[in-house]
């Protein structure tokens, strides 16, 4: 995308985030795009394993999974379950040019338990990066997006890179998924070092079985970063059989 055509997304974005909406769950008029009430009521605090963030009992800090094969992120976070409303919020967001979601999806993160405290203890924030052909279709990286309202001195979208376009993801296992994503991604090689002892935080909207995180963390680890949070907006609640 131009960086003029960025400039003009930008500020319709910024100005729409101003502008009173009608929530787009309750319809409650003014509001912001979501109500408090409607985020209380569809986006509770939820036990979640710290490794992949799917549900778990409460007091556990592990699924099994997890236990049995550690991933490679320090930590998991994810706001709310991937469950309605949620799907339609984000495929406005992402399927339809819709940036001005980026505000309300943000601070919903933000105020997801452990969020806050991982944002500003970490020295990087990176969005999970999207193929160019991708990008090009939708005009803008809604990880990006996210990303910039959470710390935006802190995010760089141009280190983390996705290097490779691979097939669909959908109706492969988990490790299917991870064996597509091998080599997908890479970081800028001038400036690899740059995570070496780097408390970092991999931004994302949705989680599904896990694999791109894992594949993204795996290469900041052999970087040398020094902890790994992910943090998500959404998290599929029924793990993908693996």
């Amino acid at each position: 995308m131009s960086n003029p055509w960025r400039r003009r997304l930008s500020f319709f974005s910024s100005l729409l985030e101003r502008v009173p909406s009608q929530c787009a769950v309750c319809r409650a008029w003014p509001t912001r795009a979501v109500c408090d009430a409607c985020v209380t009521r569809f986006a509770p605090p939820a036990s979640r394993c710290s490794g992949c963030a799917l549900p778990v009992p409460a007091g556990i800090a592990r699924c099994g999974e997890c236990v049995a094969h550690p991933p490679p992120l320090d930590a998991c976070l994810a706001a709310c379950a991937y469950a309605w409303p949620w799907p339609d919020c984000i495929a406005q967001f992402k399927f339809h040019g819709r940036a001005g979601w980026a505000a309300p999806l943000a601070t919903l993160l933000r105020s997801a338990p452990w969020v806050e405290p991982a944002v500003e203890q970490a020295g990087l924030l990176l969005p999970m990066p999207l193929a160019p052909r991708r990008l090009r279709e939708r005009g803008f990286n809604q990880a990006h997006e996210l990303a910039r309202r959470l710390a935006p001195r802190k995010t760089d979208p141009r280190l983390l890179l996705r290097i490779r376009e691979t097939p669909a993801q959908s109706g492969l296992s988990r490790a299917e998924r991870l064996r597509n994503l091998q080599g997908a991604f890479a970081l800028e090689p001038l400036r690899a070092d740059a995570v070496r002892g780097q408390r970092v935080v991999l931004v994302d909207d949705v989680m599904t079985s896990g694999a791109s995180l894992f594949s993204a963390a795996q290469v900041l680890r052999a970087a040398g970063a020094a902890h790994i949070t992910a943090v998500v907006l959404a998290r599929t609640d029924l793990p993908v059989a693996a």
